[in-house]
């Protein structure tokens, strides 16, 4: 197939790009696309070049597969050098998204022309890299660096309009998209030698080099352990400091050092295996997706109230339903105070926030469900409350329309045969907060249709969030190897270890918080509550609750929270009980090394999703990684837990957890089949295929 076909109108000569399904930059793309200049450049009849593309994208980015590889000739930033030192000025015609490699390629033309809708982007960063072939250098000097470093340090694509504002796209065109840009080509040929973005200088004012410091100084304090938004700075900063040739020398050398390096490579892992979790085998969604205008949600609390916001947020009608007029004013007004403070801070209009008030109706009673096309409760988590609710919605709400629960933990075919149509009943577990958090599990019992499935992942993409489809067992896939960590953390204490220090080795792996201060923080009563109605128990957990200490809410918890403080104190009583718990037990406590506490904490979380995996409850390892790294802020820069344990070596884990297993007594620890058998085989989770969850 010819890449790159070369074509001519009147004295301008299009080279359109043809590399489906996104127009990749491919090593044999980037070779055609450099002989189609060269012949252009080298036709007397032609005066402009233009670059255009087929399909619905105009460059979607380079060829991820080629990182880590041997350069294959001519490179991209070769390809960019020959278009920015074309004699004949070239025009990019910008349709779809013009992302990464690509918006680099339109950077080194000398025109750019956009259609509405396209969107065009820097996202390299959340690859763990930078931009490799100018663009740290080319966009500061169009746009300005205030402009250009926050565009490439969020990675977030910008609308044509807003390209328009900035000055990266020259215009906006309706219609035919290649005639304009033929258009523009013509004049700047009419003008003479085409002006080079290498030579622009009058977007880098010293006012622009004071704001982009200011901002380079709140991203570096942000950054952590990831070395990109620091190498990011140091580029940018080059377009004050160094000659354009040696900041694309500099940038280069960034970017290489970035492509090798552990935490970007997992970075990568984590951006695939998120696009991978949408494929679920066995379901169509573009064909199979019911259509949702109208959804309703039963409950105003928190849940609740966040579920709602992400319809309003998505333009989707939404009600809101309570049993009490009291219940359904708060939760009314903590929604209403919600878009309030995001007004406050900037990050939404007055105008925005009363559009999606104005979207979401409160009304009492489940009757108000009637209309809806997808039903989610947010209930009280206790099965008897949910199956009432399934059993009174299956004769109030329409049929077609999806009733979904947002259980954490409970049984979705339990809670379906409350009803008398399975195949309408499906889990969402949204995320606390609902309107802030990305994940949206999909819970998929036996007997739910799969265009039920399939209108659950669509609909999550419109909600703006990551959906990741998993079988139906206790606690799904997220939850239920949080059991196990949680129950790891008591072990420790019992063991030897204190709060701070199970907390510390966490927060130094990456996590934002260990989990005791995130148990105090939920509190300390939900896990007491669930542990009870399972008949569980666990010595420390239970004494501290029994002593009422739930956490920031009581003042104390394992911690201690003088003044409603937010952060917590050692609490000396609550480490002398720790010490009680110990003897009682017989446990003679010893200090535990940070790296330890950590490998006792993951590693039954690996355990548990070798389980996971060997049931068919999550498709791939990818996805639990993806359910991580999405719902519980494990650090994406380390790939998941899945990604991890391949990266310390299974069998290092099956041998830990041998240990563990005959330390404690507790065969629940022993190294799960799976575990073992790609052990034998010298194989990791990352060797395993999908299979239906």
């Amino acid at each position: 197939m010819e890449t790159v076909r070369l074509s001519q109108r009147g004295s301008v000569a299009i080279a359109t790009i043809d590399n489906p399904p996104v127009n990749a930059l491919s090593a044999s793309l980037r070779a055609a696309l450099v002989d189609a200049l060269s012949r252009a450049a080298a036709d007397p009849a032609v005066e402009a070049i233009v670059i255009a593309a087929a399909g619905r994208a105009f460059i979607a980015g380079a060829d991820i597969s080629e990182f880590g590889r041997p350069p294959v000739e001519p490179t991209l930033p070769d390809v960019l050098a020959i278009i920015e030192g074309s004699a004949k000025p070239v025009v990019a015609a910008i349709q779809g998204v013009a992302l990464g490699g690509g918006l680099e390629l339109a950077l080194a033309c000398h025109g750019r022309v956009a259609a509405p809708g396209a969107k065009l982007g820097l996202p390299e960063i959340k690859l763990g890299i930078i931009p490799g072939a100018g663009g740290t250098q080319r966009l500061p000097r169009v746009i300005g660096a205030a402009k250009a470093f926050p565009m490439m340090l969020g990675g977030e694509p910008i609308s044509a309009e807003k390209a328009a504002a900035f000055g990266l796209a020259d215009r906006i065109v309706e219609g035919d998209l290649v005639a304009a840009a033929i258009a523009l080509a013509q004049e700047l040929a009419a003008k003479g030698a085409p002006v080079k973005t290498a030579e622009r200088a009058d977007m880098l004012t010293q006012s622009d080099r004071e704001t982009f410091e200011v901002l380079a100084r709140d991203a570096a304090a942000r950054s952590g352990d990831m070395p990109n938004a620091l190498a990011l700075i140091e580029a940018v900063r080059g377009v004050f400091t160094l000659p354009f040739g040696e900041g694309l020398a500099a940038e280069r050398a960034l970017f290489l050092k970035l492509v090798a390096d552990d935490r970007s490579k997992a970075l990568r892992y984590a951006f695939f295996a998120e696009r991978e979790a949408a494929k679920v085998p066995g379901i169509d969604e573009g064909k199979a997706a019911r259509q949702i205008k109208q959804a309703a949600v039963i409950g105003a609390g928190t849940m609740g109230g966040g579920i709602a916001m992400c319809f309003a947020n998505a333009g989707i009608p939404v009600t809101v339903i309570e049993t009490t007029q009291e219940q359904l004013d708060k939760g009314y007004a903590r929604i209403r105070d919600t878009y309030g403070f995001s007004v406050k801070r900037g990050s939404l209009t007055e105008a925005a926030r009363d559009q999606r008030m104005a979207l979401i109706t409160p009304k009492l009673g489940l009757e108000a469900a009637a209309e809806a096309d997808i039903v989610i409760e947010a209930a009280f988590e206790e099965m008897s409350v949910k199956q009432e609710i399934f059993g009174a919605l299956d004769g109030i709400a329409k049929q077609g329309a999806i009733l979904a629960s947002n259980t954490s933990y409970l049984d979705l075919a339990t809670i379906a045969m409350a009803t008398k149509r399975p195949q309408d009943v499906i889990g969402t577990h949204f995320f606390s907060p609902a309107n802030v958090m990305k994940l949206l599990e999909i819970v998929r019992p036996a007997g739910v249709a799969d265009d039920a499935v399939a209108t659950a992942i669509s609909l999550g993409r419109r909600l703006g969030k990551v959906p990741v489809v998993v079988g139906n067992c206790f606690g799904f896939v997220g939850n239920r190897m949080l059991e196990q960590r949680t129950r790891a953390a008591e072990r420790l204490l019992i063991a030897g270890a204190l709060p701070h220090e199970v907390d510390a080795a966490l927060t130094g792996f990456g996590f934002k918080m260990g989990p005791f201060a995130m148990s105090d923080l939920a509190g300390n009563d939900i896990g007491w509550r669930t542990r009870k109605s399972r008949g569980r128990t666990a010595a420390v957990a239970d004494a501290i609750c029994e002593r009422g200490w739930f956490g920031q809410k009581t003042g104390r918890g394992y911690y201690l929270y003088p003044d409603g403080a937010r952060a917590g104190q050692r609490d000396p009583e609550v480490e002398a009980l720790i010490a009680q718990v110990s003897k009682e037990q017989g446990v003679e406590r010893r200090a535990m090394k940070p790296d330890e506490i950590l490998a006792r904490l993951l590693d039954p979380m690996v355990n548990e999703g070798a389980k996971i995996l060997a049931e068919g409850i999550a498709a791939r390892p990818g996805d639990i990684d993806t359910i991580w790294i999405n719902g519980y802020n494990w650090p994406a820069w380390r790939g998941g837990p899945m990604h991890w344990a391949d990266s310390v070596g299974l069998d290092v884990i099956v041998e830990r957890l041998e240990g563990l297993a005959a330390e404690s007594g507790d065969a629940t620890l022993e190294p799960a089949p799976l575990l073992r058998k790609l052990t034998a085989e010298r194989k990791g989770f990352a060797d395993l295929k999908a299979r239906v969850a």
